[in-house]
């Protein structure tokens, strides 16, 4: 098994042992090492081996806990079409720095098309996102126009990756 990659893209190749825990993993990274071992038909020193070997090569990135964002008070989920007025990489990179410092912003991908960056925003409330616009994006130079779109209802969220086979 190598896990080691030499393509541009930073794919890393998977086994079948790794495929089966890293599913297993995405459903409930809290199982013991004994169960993971158990449900795959491996030893717990194997599956523990491997599952250090995903961390090292950053196909694992992190165990977290999932909190229901309307029962902690963050029920308005905002999606943000943010238009630079001017993008060279020092611009970009010191938005995503922008939005990588604050916690109101559950993502941020650099995107194609009509606008730069499309924006995940969790707010407590209208008046509470009304704020964060002001500060964030008004009060930017650089942010030419933006675009909010209110989840209305989140029918499907998921965080698993879907694996190869």
């Amino acid at each position: 098994m190598s896990h080691e990659s030499n393509s541009p893209s930073g794919r890393v190749a998977l086994d079948a042992l790794d495929t089966a825990l890293l599913e297993l993993l995405q459903r409930d990274a809290s199982l013991p090492m004994r169960t993971l071992a158990d449900r795959v038909g491996s030893s717990p020193a194997t599956c523990q081996r491997r599952i250090a070997r995903l961390r090292d090569t950053g196909v694992l990135l992190k165990q977290v806990a999932l909190v229901d964002r309307a029962r902690v008070g963050r029920a308005l989920t905002v999606f943000v079409s943010v238009e630079l007025d001017r993008q060279n990489a020092a611009l970009l990179a010191q938005f995503e720095q922008r939005m990588a410092r604050r916690d109101e912003v559950m993502a941020c991908y650099e995107v194609s098309g009509e606008f730069d960056f499309l924006v995940i925003v969790l707010a407590e409330s209208m008046e509470q996102y009304h704020a964060f616009t002001r500060e964030v994006f008004s009060s930017n130079h650089n942010v030419r126009n933006f675009k909010s779109v209110f989840a209305m209802h989140c029918s499907k969220f998921d965080t698993r990756v879907p694996l190869p086979g």
